[in-house]
């Protein structure tokens, strides 16, 4: 297992420096100069030269990409183009409110999820059935951001119950925005289980365990459940990545000061360096969640084991 972990973080470096070159190519060819948005609109030639220089934007790109790398691998990301902070320090601080905002979200979906997909699969072709399926497809079809302004609305501009945005309300400000980012996983995750619990609880030594006399609830703990959650596991790594990228549009609907946030003000005022280390964090985290999730296979089947 050491030796498979160890393995795992190795090849996480060539694929981020991949990602890295992606990033600072696709970026760096969004329309768009940091120099002239930052020297104003009525700036002359000379200024927004005298601005790119000092940005750094004058020298050639492979020149740029080096030395982004070179600094990127001790830690220095560089400072902000808008605000001259250290990348390091403006991420640290947007980091905890999404880190917030997508534990409350997981929690919920999970909870959510796990919870109407096993009732669906117990009591299967029941009214719960049905009803819940409805409510899964519904979670599943409806846009994020919409589902967002719906809920503004309801319990904020008409019933005065929680706030539109911000994080000045304490928990009551997490509420929506965390309900709006877990509906969609959650729902995704009772379908899922849905379908994996009953195709289990069809399987012959289910039938051999209450052929013995094994108990309803022994069976579902102990013999379906397990088995059952296997597949539900990979689902549930995809969902908690696209929580993370999901945020984006939530926190702006919201306000949420977040790295999503954070993302759509750093691409209206081109802040590279910024932009950069935000997404390589993001692949850093969908890095993590698959071998989480590898890993997590082990725990749950004895008979996957990683040398």
């Amino acid at each position: 297992m050491i030796r498979y972990l160890g393995r795992r973080l190795w090849q996480m470096i060539p694929i981020l420096f991949g990602v890295s070159l992606g990033i600072f190519a696709f970026i760096h060819a969004l329309p768009g100069d940091p120099a002239r948005l930052l020297a104003g609109p009525e700036a002359s030639g000379q200024d927004v030269a005298a601005m790119r220089a000092r940005l750094g934007l004058d020298r050639p790109l492979v020149y740029q990409y080096l030395y982004f790398v070179r600094n990127a691998a001790a830690g220095d990301f560089g400072r902000s183009f808008r605000s001259g902070e250290p990348v390091v320090r403006i991420l640290a601080t947007h980091f905890v409110p999404t880190l917030v905002l997508s534990a409350a979200s997981i929690t919920l979906a999970v909870c959510a999820g796990l919870g109407v997909g096993i009732l669906q699969g117990i009591r299967r072709n029941s009214v719960p059935d049905y009803l819940s399926t409805v409510v899964s497809v519904a979670g599943i079809s409806t846009p994020t951001f919409f589902l967002g302004l719906l809920l503004i609305y309801l319990f904020s501009v008409d019933l005065h119950w929680l706030p539109t945005g911000g994080m000045g309300a304490g928990l009551r400000s997490l509420v929506l925005p965390a309900v709006t980012l877990a509906a969609e996983p959650a729902a995704a995750l009772a379908r899922f289980t849905r379908s994996s619990l009953l195709e289990v609880l069809g399987e012959d030594f289910v039938r051999t365990a209450r052929a013995k006399g094994a108990g309803e609830r022994r069976v579902l703990a102990r013999h379906s459940l397990r088995n059952a959650l296997i597949p539900v596991v990979t689902l549930l790594g995809l969902q908690v990545g696209f929580l993370i990228s999901g945020a984006i549009v939530v926190e702006t609907v919201f306000s949420w000061p977040g790295l999503g946030w954070l993302m759509i003000q750093s691409i209206a005022f081109r802040d590279y360096p910024v932009l950069t280390a935000e997404i390589l964090l993001f692949a850093v985290e969908f890095l993590v969640i698959n071998l989480a999730v590898d890993l997590l296979y082990a725990a749950l089947d004895p008979r996957v084991t990683y040398a």
